[in-house]
């Protein structure tokens, strides 16, 4: 339902900094929940970070990790610094027209119906 395109991925040394962004379509996005996965090969999808009416993280991102969004560009980004070889996964952007008050509920994956396709961050050490 939301058109949802990742970029700003790449190779970065281990405590580098990238910033990734998610240009979203849609005329609503200010009302989105938006959110940042990651899944690295042979593991499952795991919660990053996401912004409704607040934002919340991983704890294994707080405070090397920001997300923010420009609503007038209809863009998300994620701000990642000091990277950590185990921080290298696949970053998929994701979006919820929903809007919630339960913080858990922005955890799970279940809760975005929109993806993007992507983009690959490889931090070597």
């Amino acid at each position: 339902q939301v058109q949802l395109v990742e970029s700003g991925g790449g190779l970065v040394q281990a405590g580098g900094s990238l910033r990734l962004s998610c240009a979203a379509s849609g005329q609503t996005f200010s009302s989105y929940t938006m959110a940042w996965f990651r899944q690295a090969p042979g593991k499952e999808r795991e919660f990053v970070a996401a912004a409704g009416w607040s934002t919340y993280y991983a704890s294994s991102v707080k405070g090397r990790f920001a997300i923010s969004r420009d609503n007038a560009k209809n863009t998300v980004y994620l701000q990642m610094n000091s990277l950590k070889p185990e921080d290298t996964a696949v970053y998929y952007c994701a979006a919820s027209l929903n809007q919630y008050t339960s913080g858990s509920i922005y955890y799970t994956d279940r809760t975005y119906r929109s993806w993007g396709q992507g983009t690959q961050v490889t931090v070597s050490s």
